[in-house]
Formats: structure tokens, C-alpha cells, sequence
């Protein structure tokens, strides 16, 4: 990847680029509430499995199979992978989580970072469609872009985590390296995984999101 690739990448998925990630937990926050995460490692778990069997498993593949239909010029089934990945969504508030920042990402991409290939992508708009499309209309390389992308999710989800244990900006970054490995399988497990194979099996992690619709107090959307 060269230096014009990789500074476009780090630019998107900062936690910088205005698509208002801060503002989810992913169903960490009843989590909390509900004791089921109350450390550093029990934090790394429950992104573990976010990653490994739930949505980090399904968005892998329609980021993969979104950045496909761009390369290849399949506007039709860049199309059709946004509508399943739209209704892909367990709860309400994963399907908010997920839209709200695929439509800020595509819109602030579009304005800021014009590319052709786009067209076809109209809202509902699933994050990681948005942002796979978005990188392969400007030439980045897939596995790297697909590593960052689910990077920058477990980073996200680690800062929900950090906030709301609480836990030391410490033990969060020790977090971010027991990751590494899961992040880096999730990323293979996608790439390999075929558009009409997507599941995920992450019950608990779906729970936690609908309860946390009625929560009595909330810092997250999500």
C-alpha cells in the first residue's frame, strides 16, 4: 500500500472521522449494567465473540463483498449487497448503529473524498458497505482495508469499554493487543466466506442490545 493508500485509510477509521462511532457500545453498555463485563479481561471476550461470531463476522463479508461489486464494476450487486447487509440487524439499535454511520460515512466520503464507483449505493446504507465501496472506488488493497476496518471496530468498542467498567487507559490498550490475533482471524474468516454464507451466532451480544433500549440511564445509542 502506498503512502497515499495508507494515509486515506488511517483518515477514515480514525476515531476522528465524523460518523459519531463514540456514540455506540454495541450492547456493552447493559453489558455493564448487567455484570456480565466487569474487567479488562472479560471486555476482550465480549469483543472476541462480537468479532468472531457476530457482527464483526457478517460485516467482513459484505465489506468484502461491497469492495468486490466496486472493483469489478457490479453496480447491480453493489446494490443488492446494501440491501442485505441494511437488514442484516439483530435489534433496532444494532440496525441504528450500523445505518447512522454508514449513511455519515458515505456522505462525508462523497463530499470530501470523491470517487467514481458510488452511484449505486443509495440509503439504507450499512456501514461496513460504505466503507468497503469507499476503498476500493480509491484502489486500497482489500485485506489491508479489512484489517483496519475490523481494527477500528474493536478499538471502538474497547473505548465504550474503558468508559463504562470503568477501566485505565492502560488495561484498554492491553485490550487493543489481546485483539490483535482475533482481529486478524476475523479478517481471514471473511475474505473466505462466501456472500450467501453469512451467520452469526452471538445471542447474548443481540440481548444485551434490546435491553438496552429500555435502560433507565444511557451514555450510548447502543
Amino acid at each position: 500500500m502506498d503512502d497515499g493508500a495508507l494515509y486515506r485509510l488511517l483518515s477514515w477509521l480514525s476515531p476522528g472521522y465524523p460518523v459519531g462511532a463514540y456514540s455506540y457500545s454495541h450492547g456493552i453498555e447493559y453489558a455493564v449494567e448487567a455484570g456480565l463485563v466487569t474487567s479488562g479481561d472479560e471486555l476482550a471476550d465480549w469483543i472476541a465473540t462480537a468479532l468472531v461470531d457476530g457482527t464483526g463476522r457478517t460485516d467482513g463479508v459484505f465489506f468484502r463483498a461491497a469492495f468486490a461489486a466496486v472493483a469489478e464494476g457490479h453496480h447491480d450487486g453493489l446494490a443488492e449487497v446494501a440491501e442485505l447487509a441494511a437488514a442484516f440487524r439483530a435489534s433496532a439499535e444494532l440496525a441504528t448503529e450500523s445505518l447512522a454511520q454508514g449513511e455519515a460515512f458515505l456522505a462525508i466520503s462523497r463530499a470530501v473524498w470523491p470517487a467514481a464507483g458510488l452511484d449505486a449505493l443509495a440509503p439504507p446504507v450499512a456501514y461496513p458497505v460504505a466503507v468497503g465501496a469507499v476503498c476500493a472506488a480509491h484502489g486500497l488493497g482489500l485485506e489491508s482495508a479489512l484489517l483496519a476496518y475490523l481494527h477500528a471496530f474493536a478499538a471502538n468498542l474497547v473505548s465504550a469499554g474503558v468508559r463504562l467498567v470503568p477501566l485505565g487507559q492502560t488495561d484498554g490498550q492491553s485490550v487493543v493487543r489481546a485483539l490483535e490475533q482475533t482481529v486478524r482471524a476475523a479478517r481471514d474468516r471473511a475474505l473466505a466466506t462466501p456472500l450467501d454464507e453469512p451467520g452469526a451466532a452471538a445471542p447474548v451480544i443481540e440481548w444485551t442490545s434490546m435491553r438496552h433500549e429500555t435502560q433507565y440511564t444511557r451514555l450510548f445509542r447502543s
